[in-house]
């Protein structure tokens, strides 16, 4: 669906996957994660996602002026959750609301998974 952005100079049209792409580059850029998660699981296997699509990691769902983010994440063995959490959620927020100008409801985090060792 996206959002159109009235501005003076013109309408601009950002599309849910361009606000999922960034959600999910700024989710991998923290320290603590291994990589994005699909969103759905099937046969209770969760598949690690490579770079080209970090936007299946991420649900996108825009109201108004505002956005809700859901990520599926995978996080490396010793890390505190919590902390990823909190980090991811700072500047996922952070970044989303600066390059869009949307301000983000919520950013709901889903560990699909934890990596042990660089196997």
């Amino acid at each position: 669906m996206g959002k159109e952005l009235q501005t003076e100079l013109g309408r601009i049209y950002v599309a849910d996957d361009v606000i999922a792409t960034m959600a999910g580059i700024a989710t991998t850029e923290c320290y603590g994660i291994v990589g994005m998660a699909s969103s759905r699981l099937q046969d209770g296997i969760s598949e690690l996602l490579g770079r080209e699509n970090l936007a299946r990691g991420v649900l996108v769902e825009v109201d108004n002026d505002s956005v809700e983010i859901d990520l599926y994440i995978v996080v490396g063995y010793g890390t505190r959750i919590s902390e990823i959490g909190r980090n991811v959620t700072d500047k996922v927020r952070y970044v989303v609301e600066s390059y869009t100008g949307l301000k983000v409801r919520g950013v709901h985090i889903h560990v699909r998974g934890v990596k042990v060792g660089n196997a």
